[in-house]
């Protein structure tokens, strides 16, 4: 199958699936196509697919990862000082890499807002529906635990298979929400999101680890306080696990803004050396 017809297949497969999008045209130009596709994607519930919607949407989706470009973290070099830290710009979802952050909600199974451009849309978008029905699965374990009302707690990361991203893992978790001043709680809990989730990539074998913008964007921690603290509680936490195994650490950013407060942070001032890739 040509990626047209990989593309067509699974937009009817998930219209007869939800009959209550059935009557959404299929647009002839190819990004509308990919857009229907991928809200698509975003409201499906939770659920196992057939073995044969399996086979193509994992080659659709793969086959987008190249289209898109990889980048393997083999290719980058570290931030001057520190050969244990990377600055990157560009797609989280196109970066080879043992593990990848996900700024999870806590409900942990996606966003369900058609094509919203948040990381945990894109995340879930290219893993496939295979992530989704994994995290439920996660979660209706932990609600048998804790009861039916169980949310993922702030900085209390979950990992789980990266299925058609170029990682081998995902870590999700959930950043702090600020509303109103940034007070001192806020702070100590992103930062524990960055030492807890380092402590559970380790503890699963990874031994690197790529790190999203965590709470900047609808969380609205603001932007230079996250990224120093990402960096402080990254450094710190690499000095005290000596014999984790964890040996590399990309900072990845999209925006441009972001850029320049982690070059500054990280002694890092050649733009030229972090690759942009438009999300979509």
């Amino acid at each position: 199958m040509t990626q047209e017809e990989r593309r067509l297949y699974l937009i009817r497969e998930l219209q007869k699936e939800m009959p209550e999008y059935a009557g959404y045209a299929i647009p002839e130009g190819e990004q509308g196509q990919r857009d229907l596709l991928r809200a698509l994607f975003n409201v499906r519930l939770p659920a196992p697919a057939s073995a044969e919607f399996l086979q193509v949407q994992d080659a659709y989706l793969q086959a987008r990862a190249e289209e898109k470009g990889i980048t393997d973290i083999r290719d980058l070099k570290p931030v001057p000082g520190d050969a244990r830290l990377y600055l990157w710009q560009g797609d989280i979802t196109t970066l080879k890499c043992d593990a990848i952050l996900n700024a999870a909600n806590s409900q942990m199974t996606g966003c369900y807002q058609p094509l919203h451009n948040c990381e945990d849309n894109i995340v879930g978008t290219y893993s496939g529906v295979q992530l989704r029905w994994e995290t439920y699965q996660k979660m209706e374990a932990l609600r048998k635990i804790h009861g039916k009302d169980y949310e993922q707690p702030a900085a209390v990361p979950m990992i789980t298979s990266a299925w058609n991203l170029p990682s081998e893992k995902i870590v999700h978790v959930v950043g702090p929400i600020v509303i109103g001043p940034l007070t001192q709680k806020h702070r100590e809990q992103l930062a524990e999101c960055y030492r807890a989730s380092l402590d559970l990539a380790a503890e699963n074998g990874c031994q690197n680890i790529a790190f999203c913008c965590l709470s900047t964007g609808v969380f609205m921690f603001p932007a230079e306080q996250a990224a120093e603290i990402a960096v402080d509680s990254v450094r710190n936490w690499l000095d005290a696990h000596p014999d984790s195994g964890m040996q590399k650490v990309i900072f990845n950013v999209f925006k441009d803004s972001d850029l320049r407060i982690y070059q500054r942070l990280l002694g890092s001032g050649d733009g030229r050396a972090f690759r942009k890739i438009v999300r979509g």
